[in-house]
């Protein structure tokens, strides 16, 4: 497997990439980060007042004879402050936190969603870019909690440095020294562990999709009737589960001696060897040997290291924890600064008129490395022709609508529709023109009505669009369907959220997404494989109502059915890339050269 290491960044990209969900988080929720913030400051003073300064004060109060009843004032006094402290964070975690962390992670993804929906659909054939941006989806929450941590971690830190340092001062200057040995060597092997853990997750992360993908085969209710008609496919899963597993265990074993030998130097020789052994003598020597110090000030100097010691540890780790987490903000940023390649020329607006498609020497392919899908094609689709798009697998029919519909711009040659480029069209008013049903059409998670509108809601939909959804039902063939279920339009489809959901067959299902085009004001109409998965009679049924509801529409079949090509005014034959001929009818020779 390629190794990919950790890319050098800047202080300055590492600081940016970190204000950029830190700014993120103050914009969507301020008050939650000003009180995460001083909560966390608050706990520290606390923290000291009662284990640093407390210790001292009750210990001297033993030591030089002082009247118990100041003792008792002092601890009154501290478990007062702490049982208002105790008020402070219950409202922090059960009412501030909780309204909090939903509003800026919803931030987030409301600007990634919404970019998801500017990137170009040849992002999703790149699987380079396509495993950036699953990591940079599934990272997003994790960045902000990450984020969120080093901040509590920074001022906790901070807060302690401040009031244990001057306590340090105030009591031995020399002791400071120890601190300062442990946090610079710590800090050195904290950056070198933290860069052979990205190493690790970023190497194993397409194992761990591709073990994802085998484990989703096993619950998911699209693959069960095909797990169970053919069992044996499940041997071969279990050979991919089992590979991909062993993958994954050869980059852990690959990581494991180097991560295990530094977290040892990290965790133990540059902190508990020099701060507990050699701290702990010198103390020893001073109160003991030289008696400059008393032996309260002993316990108490000990005492506080150890606090001390964590919390400039927890700062030892932050500048590696803001430079992992950039590189995971840094693919965040980069998916987010995606800039579309699908864009118009001139926002022309489209012309509501009709108009004719013209496609002159058109060539495309995906990539340089598979060459080109289609070659120089030329074709016309008059206004309100019927037109049928035939071939073997794999012709490129699909692809030259994708063109159409500009999905992808060609590599050469132009599309034309009323004399103009599409290019120099608003790229969402031309595609709103067209209405297109793909073979592999998908079906929400939403209620009927929704699923045939797919941009409002039940309630809208109920007040406004009730009649043209009915319409675009009945015209698909759904109608019959749609007087049996028991909400109407209302009725929600699948079982993923809902128990009572409806589960439509295949046919049903290809009616349902239909009418989403039919439904769809649109000047020409595709239809990509319409009635594949129909019986005959619905099929017959379909081919005439279809005809009925476009009347005044251009329409675009592409079939494999005889019966469906019979209605088109034009058959364009596609081979190997090409159109090869059209057809006024359908022949019996073409029949058999296509086998169907």
């Amino acid at each position: 497997m390629k190794k990919e290491n950790k890319p050098k960044q800047s202080l300055k990209k590492v600081l940016s990439n970190n204000w950029f969900i830190l700014k993120l988080s103050f914009q969507a929720a301020p008050f939650f980060m000003c009180f995460m913030i001083f909560e966390v400051i608050k706990q520290q003073v606390l923290v000291f007042l009662e284990h640093t300064y407390g210790i001292q004060y009750v210990l001297e109060a033993a030591e030089f004879g002082r009247p118990f009843s100041t003792v008792l004032c002092f601890l009154v006094i501290i478990m007062a402050a702490w049982g208002v402290s105790f008020i402070f964070s219950g409202i922090y975690q059960n009412r501030v936190s909780l309204k909090g962390m939903p509003k800026i992670e919803k931030k987030l993804k409301d600007m990634m969603y919404a970019k998801v929906k500017e990137l170009d659909l040849e992002c999703y054939d790149n699987p380079e870019y396509y495993d950036e941006f699953v990591l940079s989806i599934s990272e997003a929450e994790k960045s902000i909690l990450r984020t969120h941590q080093i901040v509590e971690s920074f001022f906790a830190g901070l807060t302690a440095l401040i009031t244990r340092g001057i306590f340090f001062l105030s009591a031995d200057a020399l002791s400071f020294v120890f601190v300062l040995a442990s946090f610079g060597l710590t800090f050195l092997f904290s950056q070198i562990l933290n860069k052979v853990i990205f190493q690790n997750r970023v190497e194993k992360n397409p194992s761990e999709r591709k073990r994802a993908y085998v484990h989703r085969v096993f619950y998911l209710n699209e693959y069960a009737k095909e797990v169970r008609l053919n069992p044996e496919i499940t041997n071969r899963l279990y050979e991919e589960f089992d590979s991909t597993n062993q993958q994954i265990r050869d980059i852990e074993r690959k990581y494991a001696k180097k991560r295990s030998i530094l977290s040892f130097v990290t965790n133990y020789l540059t902190n508990d060897f020099i701060s507990d052994v050699i701290y702990i003598t010198y103390l020893i020597f001073r109160a003991a040997v030289k008696h400059v110090i008393s032996y309260s000030s002993v316990v108490v100097l000990w005492n506080t290291s150890g606090g001390l010691k964590r919390s400039l540890r927890e700062i030892t780790k932050v500048f590696p924890q803001l430079s992992e987490n950039s590189l995971y903000i840094e693919k965040i940023r980069n998916f987010l600064r995606y800039e579309q390649k699908i864009t118009s020329a001139k926002n022309l607006p489209v012309p509501q008129t009709r108009g004719t498609l013209e496609l002159k020497d058109v060539s495309f392919g995906y990539s340089e490395k598979d060459g080109y899908i289609l070659k120089n094609v030329n074709l016309t689709i008059h206004p309100e022709e019927k037109v049928a798009l035939v071939g073997y697998n794999g012709a490129g029919k699909t692809t030259l609508i994708k063109l159409i519909m500009r999905l992808y711009d060609p590599n050469e040659g132009q599309i034309l529709y009323n004399g103009v480029d599409i290019r120099e069209y608003d790229v969402n008013g031309y595609r709103d023109h067209i209405g297109t049903i793909f073979q592999d059409f998908k079906i929400f998670a939403a209620t009927v009505g929704e699923n045939v509108v797919l941009d409002e809601d039940e309630a809208s939909i109920e007040k406004k669009y009730k009649p043209e959804v009915l319409q675009a039902l009945d015209y698909s063939g759904f109608t019959s369907r749609l007087e049996k279920l028991p909400q109407g339009l209302a009725t929600e489809l699948t079982t993923e959220f809902e128990k009572d959901g409806i589960d439509l067959s295949g046919g049903e299902s290809q009616k349902l997404a239909i009418a989403r085009a039919f439904y769809k004001d649109a000047r020409i109409v595709i239809l990509d494989e319409p009635s594949s998965a129909l019986d005959p009679i619905a099929e017959y049924q379909l081919n005439k109502t279809m005809l009925q509801a476009a009347e005044g529409k251009s329409v675009v079949f592409i079939s494999h059915r005889l019966s469906t090509t019979r209605h088109a005014n034009r058959i364009y034959m596609m081979e190997h890339g090409r159109k090869i001929r059209i057809k006024q009818q359908f022949p019996e020779v073409l029949y058999q050269r296509l086998k169907l």
